[in-house]
């Protein structure tokens, strides 16, 4: 029987937590890192990687958002390792995931309005902006009225997927169309599916 969307995901994230949040965690607890330094090292490279996008330089700044990325997963996995998991790493870690991603669209904002490019791909950003932070709204949310809200195929990881592949191959507005496509498909989704459990 063929695995649902939803399976995949829990299978890739089962493999990505085994392989290589794990041994990472396990390396910058040897360094002796704390969860909420790796948080805001992960901040400080996603500021890097915006400015790198403003200077065009979108190659390097899919590589930057890769090690950024990976930092958003360990710090996780290093708080449970270090039994440092709290409300206030959790609130942190959310805020940083929040302003990361604004940092880049807020690069990609700066590049193209620098080059006077056509008026639809800053439409493109903007949608990509709004949808992407009601995908995360919604789920947050819908958890505080009591309704489990995993649903939908465009979350954050997803969309930095397809960020990183559209900067690295330099297919930006590419990797926005479906972000705004998705995300804003994937919003939709979220909305009527808490509106239906409680109802």
């Amino acid at each position: 029987m063929m695995k649902s969307w939803q399976e995949y995901r829990e299978l890739s994230r089962s493999f990505l937590s085994n392989y290589v949040e794990r041994p990472i965690a396990r390396l910058f607890n040897r360094l002796g890192f704390s969860p909420n330094k790796i948080t805001v090292l992960g901040l400080i490279l996603n500021i890097v990687t915006a400015h790198q996008i403003i200077v065009g330089n979108f190659f390097q700044s899919g590589i930057l958002l890769v090690i950024a990325s990976s930092l958003d997963m360990v710090d996780g996995s290093l708080a449970r390792m270090q039994n440092k998991v709290t409300k206030s790493g959790a609130l942190l870690d959310s805020y940083v995931d929040r302003l990361s991603e604004a940092l880049i669209f807020f690069g990609l904002l700066i590049y193209y309005s620098n080059h006077h490019t056509e008026t639809y791909i800053i439409f493109l950003i903007y949608i990509s902006v709004v949808s992407s932070f009601m995908v995360s709204y919604l789920r947050a949310r819908g958890e505080g009225l009591g309704v489990d809200c995993k649903v939908g195929f465009m979350t954050r990881p997803e969309r930095i997927l397809v960020m990183t592949c559209g900067l690295l191959l330099n297919q930006v507005v590419v990797a926005l169309i479906i972000i705004a496509v998705l995300s804003t498909t994937t919003s939709l989704h979220r909305f009527w599916h808490i509106k239906n459990n409680l109802d």
